[in-house]
């Protein structure tokens, strides 16, 4: 069992994502943490970044993703988002949050979220 992982939190990105038009058309700030679990043995002891995965390219790579492609759910993004993650070689496992801090509740909060963790197969 690999225990090893890099964790990005509170990434921001303005999108348009949500159910109601007025999410769609006005956006809204979506923040994004992401866990990802690979063995950081080789890249330790060889204190070379091409051994890991870059969590300055990640942090890119999963903010673009969950920019584009207008959905309803917070559930697609995060599935997304967890694709993104699980494309590189050296991920096994991702677990991603994408939390609406701005979502259309009627009552006062101060968050609402989805987590999903994914494991290749």
């Amino acid at each position: 069992m690999i225990r090893d992982c890099i964790t990005l939190t509170g990434l921001r990105v303005t999108a348009h994502h949500g159910v109601y038009d007025f999410e769609r058309e006005n956006g809204q700030d979506f923040v994004i943490d992401v866990t990802v679990w690979l063995d950081l043995h080789a890249a330790a002891s060889s204190d070379d970044v091409s051994r890991t995965i870059h969590y300055g390219e990640l942090a890119i790579e999963v903010t673009e993703a969950a920019a584009v492609n207008p959905v309803d759910l917070i559930e697609t993004v995060a599935e997304r988002i967890a694709g993104v993650v699980l494309a590189h070689p050296a991920a096994e496992t991702v677990q991603v949050t994408v939390h609406k801090p701005q979502a259309p509740i009627s009552v006062p909060f101060t968050d609402v979220s989805v987590q999903i963790t994914r494991s290749r197969p």
